[in-house]
């Protein structure tokens, strides 16, 4: 790979060959799988495998967001760019929780616009100076992506606004999205310059880039790879209204380990997968994790800290000190209230005003002697909610100032402007209370900063005429529906949008008794000092270390289209069953068993009539009617039904309900497999299972003549688990006498005689052959879901043992490419029948020429 920027990039979007006349020095890593550079469209290097080569030692991560840490200015002739750190960016201020010997190298965009004619000698210097990889963006895709999806569409949708009116939030549009992946695709084009996909770990970071998994999972199956997600996750009944729902679910799930500020996002994300996706998680020792077409996606969560080291810098300055003594002279011998927030709809400015205003009504004692000082920064984005925000804040603090102020006494401070940071800070270290009233917000860490600034020092004690000795104090009212309220356990916790709740709390704050206030201080301290953000680097990593412990030993096979990529993680040996190579060992064996599962297998689980067709009986007469073989159905439908669709099949074996029931050919009688001396626990059961189902929509009882069983594929996915797992204790407890099992499936609640398995149907079938001397040298077992699981295991133990020719050829087949114990898959039933097909053509083309050495029937 080159270090180099590329000026057209529509070509590099659309996976055009690129041309390498024009080449910068090369990055200090360099990519060797070859031909890359050309398969830059991802539909053309669906399964590159991350197999190449590697020469690095040093360990490395790839820190990738939106922007850069970086602060950009032009030089003052005009002639080029003068770059810098910039210090508040959380992208660098995460290198404290790194190892010294960690290289750190950034991905992102610059917050200026480079002329194309530069990017090539500003993407050099940034790398050289800085291991920064700028994504050059034009700029009317950069307002698509930014302004567009991301400002207008996902970041209402994530802080709960629904578009239900083109006014009203973004409606979603096409071409926005199209711009949005463009984006993300362009950022995994730039982190392929750099990376040794079998050394580095990448860091993604944030909405802005939720597809940019899928991009560098498909091109490295193996990557090791983090996403930490800083604005809320909405609950399912918001996000499915997302157009893309889907698309950036899966994306995200390409990732090893997911992080999230709070329980509450992290547990809405869970709720989308399980409700979009139908995917079940579970906690492992601590750790949550989702199970994905074999691999395992870790789920963490924790809040970010900050950078004390930064802020007592700050705070150590002398402008801070001049400031801190200027802001202690305006306010003498009053009480300020503090609030500092962005301006847009979200952060609830207009409302804590009223809460303001209301105060001073209520409590008319406060005039002339609260202030409250709200610092609004500028927008991030733009548009007429922004405008609309704006006219509101500054007509209510107008409104208060006019109703209850005078020429000494302004009761609303409104500072519309960007401060710098030493201002901020002195305003934080004069404040009584911190008032953080967001309506939606994913983490915020103005009530942390406000913390360690109350702190103070030596300096600014002297400044504000305190004793060093003396006990600090602060008090913080912010929002439930921020991320940081669940970690200040201290703090007034406040519904912004009850007005006169906001005000009792302001109130609360202000008259609350010293020590209270000291100790409730001295609890926020302890927490944001020992939980700061190199702590919250540090665990995230460390959990990205553990979640790709394994990656080197996997065996990932790349499938899906576009953003319905996904890597199925497979044992080694696992391998797509050859229809040539099956039928080749079907013809040389002279004993065979095959065992087939039904529903699934060889009926597609979506087909409404579940009746076989007259091509699957023709087939299983065909199988039935080779003399060297015995087929049985192995299904955990009733006998009845099994009966009634395979009569035609004069030489086949039937196993009903999982094995209870097997009847050895048509002329047989059913027998049972495991003794079953009465069925007297069903009257314990089944008013149990019917409580549950007539308090669970969507739930039924299937009565079987050996078990019962509880499904809930139709009810609420949430609530239905739930239920499932008190069914699951309940059945359990009454039941703790009876000779039966209580086991949980796909959403499914079983009860059945102990014992009773489909592995111990392929058990009872290869003994009882045993028995009459015959030894298979072919086994073909198919299935298609966990039940079947067991006749794999059966199979594949018997392999040395007495009950097969120590030369049979046996089969463990499942379909799908999933986690199994088979050794082979077939992708569907399409695929089962066309193999089994096969397998009926040679017996039909053997039939005449060929004798078995033993009878079927003699097994019955």
């Amino acid at each position: 790979m080159v270090s180099r920027s590329y000026s057209n990039l529509l070509d590099l979007a659309s996976g055009e060959s690129l041309n390498l006349g024009r080449l910068g020095r090369r990055l200090p890593r360099v990519m060797t799988v070859a031909g890359i550079i050309s398969e830059l469209d991802d539909d053309n290097c669906n399964s590159v495998a991350s197999d190449a080569p590697s020469s690095v030692i040093q360990e490395r991560t790839i820190i990738v967001g939106n922007q850069l840490p970086l602060r950009i200015h032009r030089r003052p002739d005009n002639k080029g760019w003068l770059f810098s750190w910039d210090e508040d960016s959380l992208l660098l201020q995460l290198k404290d929780g790194l190892a010294e010997d960690v290289e750190v190298v950034y991905i992102g965009c610059l917050k200026e616009e480079i002329d194309p004619s530069e990017q090539d000698d500003v993407a050099q210097i940034l790398l050289e100076n800085f291991k920064c990889v700028p994504a050059f963006l034009p700029p009317d895709l950069s307002s698509k992506f930014y302004h567009g999806f991301c400002k207008q569409q996902l970041w209402p949708l994530f802080h709960y606004m629904l578009p239900l009116s083109p006014d009203h939030g973004g409606r979603f549009d096409r071409s926005l999205w199209q711009a949005y992946v463009s984006v993300n695709k362009i950022f995994a084009d730039k982190v392929m310059e750099v990376i040794s996909p079998d050394d580095d770990y990448v860091w993604v970071h944030d909405y802005h880039l939720m597809v940019l998994p899928t991009f560098l999972r498909k091109r490295f199956n193996r990557v090791k790879l983090g996403f930490f997600l800083h604005s809320p996750f909405p609950s399912s009944e918001i996000y499915r209204t997302l157009p893309v729902r889907d698309e950036i679910l899966r994306a995200l799930l390409n990732s090893d380990l997911i992080g999230f500020h709070t329980f509450d996002y992290a547990r809405h994300f869970l709720s989308c997968c399980s409700r979009m996706l139908g995917l079940a998680y579970e906690s492992k020792r601590g750790y949550i994790g989702l199970e994905y077409y074999g691999r395992t996606v870790s789920i963490k969560i924790l809040p970010v800290g900050i950078h004390i080291g930064q802020l007592q810098s700050v705070l150590n300055l002398s402008d801070t000190e001049s400031k801190v003594a200027e802001l202690r002279d305006r306010f003498k011998g009053k009480t300020v209230l503090l609030g500092v927030d962005d301006m847009d709809i979200f952060k609830g400015i207009s409302l804590k005003l009223l809460a303001m205003e209301q105060l001073l009504i209520q409590h008319p004692e406060w005039r002339g002697k609260v202030v409250m000082v709200q610092i609004a920064n500028p927008a991030r984005g733009r548009g007429k909610d922004v405008q609309e925000v704006q006219a509101e804040t500054y007509a209510t603090a107008k409104r208060i100032n006019e109703t209850f102020g005078d020429p000494s006494y302004e009761p609303v401070v409104l500072i519309d402007k960007s401060l710098p940071f030493y201002e901020r800070i002195a305003y934080y270290t004069v404040a009584e209370c911190c008032l953080v009233t967001a309506v939606r917000d994913g983490m915020n860490l103005i009530p942390y900063e406000y913390i360690i600034c109350r702190q103070g020092n030596f300096k600014l004690d002297k400044t504000l005429g305190l004793s060093p000795s003396s006990t600090k104090k602060s008090m913080l009212v912010v929002s439930e529906f921020i991320g940081c309220s669940p970690s200040l356990s201290g703090a007034i916790r406040v519904n912004p949008w009850n007005i006169d709740s906001v005000a009792e709390a302001m109130d609360t704050a202000i008259v609350m008794p010293e020590p209270e206030k000291q100790l409730r201080h001295e609890k926020h301290y302890r927490y944001v000092s020992t939980h700061d953000v190199g702590y919250w680097a540090r665990s995230f990593l460390q959990d990205l270390d553990r979640a790709c412990r394994d990656h080197n030993r996997r065996r990932c096979w790349g499938i899906g289209f576009g953003l319905g990529f996904r890597v199925i993680v497979l044992d080694p040996n696992f391998r797509k069953l050859s229809t040539e190579h099956i039928v080749s060992a079907y013809k040389r064996t002279k004993s065979r068993a095959i065992l087939l599962d039904y529903d699934g297998t060889m009926m597609p689980q979506t087909s409404i009539n579940k009746t076989p067709s007259s091509e699957v009986l023709s087939i299983l007469n065909s199988l039935c009617g080779d003399p060297k073989n015995f087929v049985f159905i192995v299904s955990g439908r009733g006998r009845q039904t099994l009966n009634e669709w395979f009569f035609p099949c004069e030489k086949l074996g039937i196993a009903a309900e999982h094995g209870y029931f097997i009847r050895w050919n048509p002329r047989a009688e059913w027998e049972t497999c495991v003794p079953v001396v009465d069925f007297d626990w069903k009257r314990t059961a089944e008013p149990v299972m019917k409580l549950y189902t007539e308090t669970t929509d969507g739930s039924a009882i299937e009565t079987k003549e050996s078990a019962l069983v509880w499904r809930y594929q139709d009810a609420d996915p949430d609530f239905g688990s739930c239920q499932a797992k008190e069914l699951l204790d309940h059945l359990e407890s009454v039941l703790a006498n009876e000779p039966v099992s209580v086991k949980s499936g796909q959403h499914i609640v079983e009860v059945k005689p102990q014992g009773v398995s489909k592995g111990l149907v392929a058990e009872q079938l290869l003994s009882k052959m045993m028995q009459r001397g015959i030894v298979p040298d072919f086994v073909l077992c198919i299935g298609d879901d966990r039940s079947d699981e067991e006749m794999f295991e059966c199979i594949t133990s018997a392999m040395s043992g007495p009950s097969l020719s120590p030369i049979a050829e046996v089969f463990a087949c499942t379909v799908g490419q999933k986690p199994s114990k088979a050794k082979y898959y077939l992708d569907d039933t399409g695929e089962i029948i066309r193999m089994l097909q096969g397998l009926a053509s040679a017996s039909d083309q053997a039939s005449r020429n060929s004798f078995s050495h033993f009878s079927l029937d003699s097994l019955s």
